[in-house]
């Protein structure tokens, strides 16, 4: 269900469920953070229908106007792995309109996420992010993310190899029976 949100300094937000329909503009701002270079090892976003198969619905959310309806960001989830053991693991990723940075959408659609993935049972929300984005690790670290190690060398990004640093946050109530 969408819920409206005042975020500082902007018009009215709202955070509801990403559908087919947002396609070009999560795409856009994917993009745009892919050209950004510190938000993935991708250069280019996927097709929709890629994208869209690689994400576990229900917990897809995007930060539109509440006016226009235009996604100022957006944030989603990947299965870690098909082995049931892991069923409670996802990986997320969470992208802002390069305009709309530093305002509050990322800690909002983080909340999302969070409520969407306890909701459901997940125990385990993870990522990897490249040391210099220390942006990303101050949205992380507010959300509640630590620290779990890095991982060197592990890929190469724009001809030269780079590290990321593995952070989850473990939920207080999903997983614990």
């Amino acid at each position: 269900m969408p819920t409206e949100q005042v975020l500082s300094g902007q018009p009215p937000v709202v955070i509801r469920p990403m559908v087919s329909g947002d396609a070009d503009q999560v795409l856009r701002i994917y993009q745009a953070g892919l050209d950004g270079g510190q938000a993935s090892f991708e250069i280019r976003a996927p097709q929709w229908a890629e994208f869209d198969a690689a994400k576990l619905p229900g917990h897809r959310h995007v930060a539109a106007e509440a006016a226009t309806g235009a996604v100022l960001g957006w944030v989603a989830v990947s299965a870690v792995s098909s082995r049931r053991v892991y069923a409670g693991v996802v990986e997320h990723s969470v992208y802002v309109d390069p305009a709309r940075q530093g305002r509050g959408l990322g800690s909002t659609l983080l909340e999302a996420l969070i409520a969407s993935t306890e909701a459901a049972g997940i125990w385990t929300i993870q990522s990897s992010i490249f040391p210099e984005n220390g942006a990303s690790f101050r949205l992380h670290e507010r959300a509640g993310f630590r620290v779990v190690g890095t991982r060197e060398r592990v890929a190469r990004h724009h001809g030269r190899w780079r590290d990321t640093v593995v952070v989850e946050r473990r939920s207080n109530v999903a997983g614990m029976d």
